[in-house]
């Protein structure tokens, strides 16, 4: 089953990445009626908007906020946070992905591990970096912290960094803690000036802990039109109106599993789940209650959907609903 899983998600790296023989069809209307009605049987839903080779052509809202007003993503933060941290590597606050961790917060808690020094942001981003989990069970005693850095950094090792992939929004929050850090801004004024502005998007300020560092990974107010702006990016590798925003070779990068979700099993790469859907090559980022931002380059669309983000959580079948809405559309094309 590994095996063949792999096929598929290697497959999704080098198919993602050959250029178009011809320009995909656009969905059609009735196509789009079908998402329509299955999306209202979603009462969780609030809003869909589907970009198709560049252009928004679709956009559905029955609740909570509209399609052009920041909402609570939740954990797709962790793909914004993402696209942060690569910006950040093409503007130079950050030499590599290689980079150490403990050199980039310059100073770490007394009674560390020693295996924190090697940590790298590119374990920040694959969520490997080794040390015990705060999200699930762990998520009420971690951000009740005092210091959600320290206390992340203590947490026993339970694997080596670059090992499995661990969950962790701890692990993200490390990541904004190291960019604010190390570029002497905070984490919301590096979103505003390396994507906000060139992606013409609006990032209002959202949660900090209690040092004021910006929550990585979690809570992160962007538009449902903003999220296609941002999955376009990558759509495009990384280059908006001409301007290179993100590292060559940084999308293929962030698109290929370095570890396994271990409640899917999809392939996750900095920031972005890899799967097949309808036999398709698709990458997406992820939030509680059902926020989702798809990119099917061999279709040449972008589909973001937001939903209630209040719990209770509607569980991960919540999401493989979610993502038959999508299936509808990738099969209503061939």
């Amino acid at each position: 089953m590994r095996s063949k899983t792999l096929a598929l998600l290697l497959t999704c790296n080098v198919t993602s990445f050959l250029p178009a023989l011809a320009v995909a069809e656009e969905p059609s209307a009735a196509a789009l009626q079908a998402l329509d009605r299955q999306a209202g049987e979603l009462g969780r839903v609030h809003a869909i908007v589907i970009a198709h080779d560049g252009d928004i052509v679709h956009e559905l809202h029955q609740g909570g906020p509209g399609l052009a007003t920041p909402t609570n993503i939740k954990s797709l933060s962790k793909t914004v946070l993402a696209a942060i941290t690569g910006a950040a590597i093409e503007d130079g606050v950050i030499d590599a992905v290689e980079q150490p961790l403990a050199t980039l917060l310059g100073q770490l808690p007394n009674g560390v591990d020693p295996q924190v020094n090697d940590i790298t942001v590119a374990h920040l981003l694959a969520l490997q970096a080794g040390l015990e989990r705060t999200s699930g069970s762990n998520y009420g005693a971690w951000v009740a912290s005092r210091n959600w850095v320290n206390d992340a950094l203590t947490r026993p090792f339970v694997d080596e960094p670059g090992g499995r992939m661990l969950y962790s929004t701890g692990t993200s929050h490390l990541l904004s803690a190291a960019l604010t850090q190390a570029s002497g801004e905070s984490t919301h004024a590096l979103a505003q000036r390396l994507l906000g502005g060139p992606l013409d998007i609006t990032i209002p300020a959202w949660p900090q802990d209690p040092q004021g560092i910006y929550f990585g990974g979690n809570d992160m107010l962007l538009s449902p039109r903003a999220l296609v702006a941002v999955g376009e990016l990558y759509r495009n590798d990384g280059i908006v109106s001409g301007q290179r925003i993100l590292p060559e070779d940084w999308v293929e990068a962030s698109w290929t599993p370095r570890g396994y979700s271990p409640w899917t099993g999809d392939g996750y790469g900095y920031g972005w789940f890899i799967t097949t859907l309808a036999d398709v090559p698709v990458v997406y980022g992820r939030g509680y209650g059902g926020q989702a931002l798809y990119v099917i380059p061999e279709r040449e669309m972008t589909i973001v959907i937001t939903s209630d983000p209040t719990p209770p959580s509607p569980g991960g079948q919540f999401q493989q609903q979610l993502h038959q809405l999508v299936v509808g559309l990738l099969e209503a094309q061939e």
